[in-house]
């Protein structure tokens, strides 16, 4: 074994001679302790919350999204598109029509997204799981049928009766707007209710109302086309190989968008909110590593007969000097395992019980903190120890040693 390692390992666990120094060393290992375990509770909860909302994304958006790069609407009925529709990989192929529209029920009316969709859809999202009132149906018995999102239905105040019908109204594509009789300028149709969807997200349920996509292509007075493609991938499928394909068989003309892609905004906030976190409490880190400071420059004037008596014994000075850097090593080597045992068993439990709870008494989507830890991060916490460790431990050292040497040559 490594002399200087020796000694600093029996600096660290034997008793001092004075007390003091031996409670700053504890507090020293307690400080670094609990920043990482701060730094890994909190790292795990920003993954949770990422998991969570992200399957809830993926309960109602697809796998993969094709879009136009060039205008907005587009004919699947092309050689490329027959061919990513026979693709191995792809197990739900659907087209849908996304528009905007004006939705009026009695006396009520707002603004709504319209998304018209094909039978596909219900394989290709978790629609039937979704649903609050009702049930998901686009066609029955010669009737075609709206699903509204369940806050948009409030707003309109349509009930659960679902007996009258709403009125949908778009402005005309193929006509100019006649300045004279500017109603002229809009199409109107209606449509009976079938039920109401919610995946307790605003975006969604405020503002969405699926359609028939015939009846869509009828609406908005398209022909073949649509405004994009989704799809679903096998089970067995590397959605990432997956993409690269489709993207080589369809060009540049089309943009393959993979569900992350879809929520960019989304996914990049949540990361600056996650890192900025840790910078910050990696500057909390840097505070608690400053106790080792002290307590190895007391540990020092402590040792200093020990450090002599090595010496004239043989011992290098350099030797001398490692032995106590490698105790302010094994200091914080030591607060940065036992923080992440404790915030690693904190995490475990918030999984297991849940006993940190989302406060206020809100409709939340889930009652506790989500937690998901990821051992990426748990290897860039230790990783940041190590680099904030490094100059934090040889820094006094090296300063007494320097000036003890300055000394003995005056």
């Amino acid at each position: 074994m490594n002399l200087s390692f020796f000694i600093a390992k029996r600096y660290l666990i034997s008793k001092k001679s004075h007390n003091a120094i031996h409670t700053i060393s504890l507090i020293s290992v307690l400080g670094v302790a609990i920043a990482v375990s701060a730094l890994v509770c909190t790292l795990s909860v920003y993954n949770g919350f990422q998991q969570l909302l992200g399957s809830l994304y993926s309960s109602f958006d697809p796998q993969i999204k094709i879009v136009s790069s060039v205008g907005k609407s587009f004919r699947t009925d092309t050689e490329s598109f027959q061919r990513v529709r026979s693709h191995p990989d792809v197990a739900v192929f659907s087209e849908s029509i996304e528009e905007n529209a004006l939705i009026q029920y009695k006396q009520a009316q707002t603004n709504a997204k319209i998304k018209g969709v094909d039978s596909q859809f219900a394989q290709l999202t978790q629609i039937d799981q979704l649903m609050q009132k009702g049930r998901f149906r686009l066609h029955e018995d010669d009737f075609e049928y709206a699903t509204l999102g369940v806050g948009l239905a409030s707003l309109l105040g349509t009930g659960t009766s679902f007996i009258d019908p709403i009125t949908i109204l778009v402005p005309r594509r193929t006509t100019r707007i006649n300045l004279a009789n500017p109603t002229a300028s809009f199409k109107q149709t209606q449509i009976l209710i079938g039920g109401t969807f919610g995946l307790n997200q605003p975006e969604y349920d405020n503002q969405y109302i699926l359609l028939p996509l015939s009846f869509a292509k009828e609406l908005f007075e398209y022909d073949n086309e649509v405004t994009s493609v989704e799809i679903k991938l096998r089970s067995k499928a590397n959605p990432s190989a997956s993409i690269k394909s489709i993207k080589r068989t369809l060009g540049s003309d089309y943009q393959v968008l993979s569900l992350m892609e879809q929520k960019a905004d989304f996914y990049r906030i949540n990361r600056i909110e996650k890192w900025m976190t840790f910078l910050i409490l990696s500057f909390i880190l840097l505070i608690a590593l400053f106790n080792v400071v002290g307590s190895l420059s007391m540990l020092i004037l402590e040792k200093k007969k020990d450090a002599t008596i090595l010496h004239q014994l043989g011992m290098p000075l350099k030797n001398i000097r490692q032995t106590f850097i490698t105790e302010g090593r094994l200091i914080a080597a030591s607060g940065a395992v036992l923080g992440l045992v404790f915030g690693v068993g904190l995490c475990l439990l918030q999984q297991s019980f849940g006993f940190l709870k989302l406060g206020g008494g809100g409709n939340y989507i889930v009652e506790a903190y989500p937690i998901v830890v990821k051992w990426i991060d748990l290897f860039l916490i230790l990783i940041t120890v190590v680099l904030i460790s490094l100059p934090t431990t040889w820094w006094p050292v090296q300063l007494y040693f320097k000036q003890h040497e300055n000394k003995k040559d005056a």
